[in-house]
């Protein structure tokens, strides 16, 4: 891969001790508020997480993901959470890790084809919201268009179903009490070529308390005919392997 980067998909319960470790403390390098016990517990209850190795088997990057069925107006759908997200600074905008998430979508979307499957995922940093408009075509909620009302629909539902009295269905917001973890100042700060982007301000409008731990609920379908160009070409390959 470029850059020197690995990518492996590993099922959360074969996940060694050592990476596990490996995986916290990345986090803490760029996250505040990162309690050893509550990493661990949410891990848990993930299925699987994608990793990215450097050439020195050093861990650079991750995403954990959970995979579960729903029941919403009156049909199963299938839902693919991202939990816990980072990538070193060092390695932003290798392709390693969209092409590992993307073929484990493909295998989740393979596995039940006619069970419509949706990327659940919540943001506390406007670099996590562009990513969005990188994979999809439509994701929700957009900077330049109207949630349809089933989405909103199905946002409330998970929202509440996930997170409790601690999603706010209104603003789309999930708040804690006490931060879970929010992004250190260095990282949290938009530069000042960020915040001209359209989709930047409309983040931090949304979500003015990103900076202290607030999450913005949103949700894309996951289907060929809503991904971009690069990602519809690494899905459809995925799926025909």
């Amino acid at each position: 891969m470029k850059r020197g980067i690995t990518p492996t998909v590993t099922p959360v319960v074969e996940l060694s001790r050592s990476v596990r470790s490996e995986m916290l403390q990345l986090m803490q390098r760029y996250y505040d508020r990162i309690s050893a016990e509550r990493f661990h517990s949410d891990l848990a209850a993930k299925n699987f997480a994608v990793l990215l190795h450097d050439r020195s088997c050093q861990l650079v990057g991750f995403s954990t993901v959970g995979i579960w069925q729903d029941q919403f107006d009156g049909r199963v759908i299938q839902i693919m959470y991202s939990g816990d997200t980072i990538i070193d600074h060092r390695h932003w905008g290798s392709p390693a890790f969209a092409s590992s998430w993307l073929k484990l979508a493909a295998r989740i979307k393979d596995a039940a084809p006619h069970m419509p499957l949706y990327w659940f995922l919540i943001v506390k940093g406007h670099r996590t919201y562009r990513h969005l408009s990188v994979f999809a075509r439509r994701y929700y909620p957009a900077w330049n268009s109207e949630t349809p009302p089933e989405i909103s629909g199905l946002m409330r539902h998970l929202g509440t179903a996930k997170f409790g009295h601690a999603y706010d269905a209104e603003k789309g917001i999930v708040h804690f009490s006490e931060s879970q973890g929010h992004l250190l100042p260095r990282w949290a700060t938009i530069p000042d070529k960020d915040a001209v982007r359209p989709e930047v301000r409309f983040f931090a409008a949304k979500n003015p308390g990103y900076i202290s731990g607030d999450e913005l609920v949103c949700l894309a379908e996951i289907t060929a005919d809503n991904m971009r160009p690069f990602a519809r070409r690494i899905f459809e390959r995925a799926a025909r392997g």
